[in-house]
């Protein structure tokens, strides 16, 4: 007995865990500074530790109440109808319901090639097939209409990712309106927002007023440092808001993370300093890098270093955890997530230190 072929799907690789190199490198992980994954160095805001806490005695029951809650929540906090917010267990579980709700067997979907994998990885485990478009380094990774449009040929969903994961560009509100009048009505523009709290520019989310083939992606993960718990939402059209009912995985966020997310959509001022912290260590990485950067609107620098992988084992090694790009299509890149004030400055210290040695 075997599964079916699985040759055509490719893992995910996500950025390595401070306690898990800290056990190959014999290490405390205390000593570590973990700039890999694009993780909130504040952590959780201390209302949603607090309503950790509360809601830990009643994860014996099922979190229908509290899945409604957060969908009315957000719906408030973004002034739509609660049937158009789909709770999820993090963004990539919005991908999930959306390749479900719109993909039949040999659709096609188009995403960006360097971008986040589960795109792809989402659409093939539904059988679906990919196409991409290249963010080209050349072109220092701009998103433009045309990026996207000289590659598309009537798929069923297209992927845009602003802020872009990994190199930090971003697609400007027109851009996106253009995309939206520009594909076929039988096409859905899904546009990942993860990190759209680090930019000034506005959400989409407010023009599923006006377009009908728009669905936004969110998280908790980022900017509200809900990680560990897996909480996101898609924002979609209320005309097909019902949809959700028919793919949604039973319970599928938990009531803790349900609970947790409520409570940091109302700690303003966790979410400043979060956002306040990841501007200026952005600057500071663009500015103190011996390395050529990319601009960026998220909470993490692209860095381009020759051989990413030697650069990132002997930072590794030094104690600064940052991501190899390779993975991405980009093996002499590395992203560098943006940590606190205190550990930012060190972090580039060392990074710097090892590329006068690896790459001299």
């Amino acid at each position: 007995m075997q599964p079916r072929d699985l040759s055509d799907l490719s893992p995910y690789v996500p950025g390595r865990g401070a306690e898990e190199v800290a056990r190959d490198l014999g290490m405390d992980p205390d000593d570590l500074t973990k700039l890999s994954s694009n993780e909130n160095p504040h952590g959780p805001s201390p209302a949603a530790v607090d309503a950790i806490r509360e809601t830990a005695p009643r994860v014996g029951v099922y979190p229908k109440a509290s899945h409604t809650d957060l969908g009315e929540k957000l719906a408030a906090h973004w002034d739509c109808a609660p049937e158009q917010v789909w709770v999820t267990p993090g963004a990539d579980g919005a991908i999930d319901y959306l390749s479900r709700a719109f993909l039949e067997p040999g659709d096609r979907i188009l995403a960006p090639d360097p971008g986040f994998s589960y795109y792809q990885m989402s659409a093939r485990y539904h059988h679906g097939t990919v196409t991409t478009y290249p963010l080209s380094k050349a072109d220092d990774f701009a998103q433009t209409p045309d990026t996207v449009l000289d590659a598309y040929d009537g798929e069923r969903m297209v992927y845009v990712t602003t802020p872009h994961n990994p190199t930090g560009a971003e697609f400007s509100r027109d851009a996106i309106r253009t995309l939206a009048e520009s594909v076929d009505d039988h096409t859905l523009l899904v546009v990942d927002e993860a990190y759209a709290e680090y930019t000034d520019t506005p959400s989409t989310i407010d023009l599923l007023d006006t377009y009908d083939n728009v669905a936004v992606l969110r998280t908790f993960s980022k900017a509200y440092g809900l990680a560990g718990l897996r909480v996101g939402y898609g924002v979609v059209p209320e005309a097909w808001a019902d949809a959700y009912a028919r793919v949604n995985t039973p319970f599928a966020a938990s009531e803790v993370g349900c609970r947790a997310a409520i409570a940091a959509l109302d700690d303003d001022d966790h979410l400043e300093k979060t956002v306040e912290t990841a501007r200026w260590a952005r600057s500071y990485l663009r500015e103190n890098l011996d390395a050529p950067t990319w601009e960026s609107g998220g909470n993490f620098v692209l860095a381009e270093v020759g051989g990413a992988s030697a650069v990132a084992e002997a930072t590794q090694r030094q104690g600064v955890i940052v991501r190899d790009c390779s993975s991405f299509g980009l093996p002499e890149c590395i992203r560098v997530s943006c940590g606190t004030r205190e550990t930012t400055p060190a972090a580039v210290d060392t990074i710097n230190d090892v590329l006068a040695e690896v790459v001299a």
